[in-house]
């Protein structure tokens, strides 16, 4: 359905709806849902921009921190809520979908990490006054919204060998094991082919935030306030990170930094940075848990839809327990070109370099056993472990350390760069 045959419907729908006779024969127009903006090919509904509001309240209100004035708040949340519309639709033209038992799973992860049981969480959604069904797809959606990232912004990073050797032979390379910092930003944007006034403006207002927050102002207040980063409405919260995964000079800088610093202002293509250090802590162990892999992907396609993948997934999974050759039909099916060549084997690895429902299914499978069949955001999979072993960091785990660690350091300043293209290239008229 069109824009235009949404609208109407919309429009007829809520027509029927507020002629609605009550007592002596008198009309009583009742409070309608209404478009508050237009995105592609699909639309936002003030009902949607008011329960973001009211979960944004909620979880400002629960850390503690001043709301900022309500204009600035609508207009956070509603560029968040275009963002993440547009992102939908991209998945659902991939043809990205999370399936129930998908959906099933990462709920209980996350009951888990919450030490709570699934109907315990749910529970726990009531009372804070979320709707349960309605946090599911929220869940949902932002599940689709990683793996559209994940596809769209990891083409865009290339690294290449003489890099990771470069890597290797510095000083943050020499550092890859050390403290791990959990960082928050703030962004003031600068507008591509900006003129000097609109630089200098930006320039300024990052200039106050610091002094304010050298002041004593809080961080996230200002970061709900005036950061254009995709983590405001988190007040800056970046997570953890390592040094090294940080693009200079960043890097340097939180070393030196004590807990509670604030950097000044660092202009970068996306505008002018400011970072907080909200912690540190000390770097892992030299010892690693490696597993060797050997897998088969089978991913959709234009021509090849989620359910045919499955089936051909299964068709060959019934072939491997029926005695045929792992490493043959990897040759002739697997569509994942690093390691269909060798038979699929993925060699010794270390699980936290793949992606979580990959480490999962590795984890809950024998040494020697085949899994059954699983979805990851790059198709369907089954795999076979061969073997576990500890290890320490080896020239080739070191290697694979660096690459992750400089892709690592590229995806978020390619993640603002992607956010911000697609933002430009959607069509978006907002209605208020």
């Amino acid at each position: 359905m069109n824009v235009k045959k949404k609208l109407l419907s919309k429009s007829l729908g809520g027509l029927i709806l507020s002629l609605i006779l009550v007592g002596a024969g008198q009309a009583q127009v009742r409070s309608l849902d209404r478009i508050v903006a237009i995105v592609d090919n699909d639309v936002i509904m003030q009902s949607q921009l008011d329960q973001r509001l009211r979960e944004v309240r909620n979880t400002i209100s629960k850390r503690g921190a001043e709301l900022p004035p309500e204009t600035v708040l609508r207009q956070q949340v509603m560029e968040r809520l275009i963002s993440e519309n547009i992102q939908l639709q991209m998945a659902a033209r991939s043809g990205i979908r999370i399936s129930d038992e998908e959906l099933n799973d990462a709920m209980s992860t996350i009951a888990q990490r919450n030490n709570m049981t699934l109907a315990q969480f749910q529970n726990k959604l009531a009372k804070d006054g979320m709707d349960p069904l309605e946090a599911r797809e929220q869940i949902r959606r932002e599940m689709m919204i990683t793996r559209v990232r994940q596809r769209r912004v990891s083409e865009r990073i290339m690294v290449s060998e003489q890099e990771v050797r470069n890597f290797l032979a510095s000083d943050l390379g020499r550092m890859e094991l050390s403290e791990e910092y959990h960082l928050a930003n703030i962004l003031i944007p600068v507008p591509e082919a900006a003129e000097s006034e609109a630089i200098r403006q930006a320039e300024h207002l990052a200039e106050d935030t610091y002094r304010q927050l050298r002041q004593g102002a809080d961080f996230a207040k200002l970061a709900f306030e005036r950061s254009a980063s995709e983590n405001a409405l988190e007040g800056g919260d970046m997570g953890w990170r390592k040094a090294a995964q940080l693009p200079p000079p960043f890097d340097d800088l939180i070393r030196s930094l004590p807990i509670g610093g604030v950097t000044e202002p660092i202009r970068t293509p996306p505008g002018f940075i400011l970072v907080k250090v909200l912690a540190k802590r000390g770097g892992d162990s030299l010892i690693r848990d490696e597993v060797h892999v050997r897998h088969i992907l089978i991913k959709p396609s234009e021509i090849r839809s989620l359910d045919e993948s499955r089936r051909l997934i299964e068709r060959i999974h019934s072939q491997i327990q029926s005695g045929e050759d792992f490493g043959e039909l990897a040759k002739n099916f697997s569509e994942d070109p690093g390691s269909a060549l060798h038979g699929g084997d993925l060699s010794w690895i270390d699980p936290e370099s793949l992606v979580p429902e990959f480490q999962d299914m590795m984890a809950k499978t024998p040494s020697g056993a085949l899994s059954p069949p699983f979805r990851t955001t790059y198709g369907w999979h089954i795999l076979q472990v061969m073997g576990r072993r500890a290890t320490d960091s080896s020239e080739a785990f070191r290697h694979q350390q660096a690459l992750n660690i400089l892709r690592n350091r590229r995806f978020d300043e390619e993640l603002q760069a992607w956010l911000r293209q697609i933002r430009d290239e959607a069509y978006v008229d907002i209605k208020q």
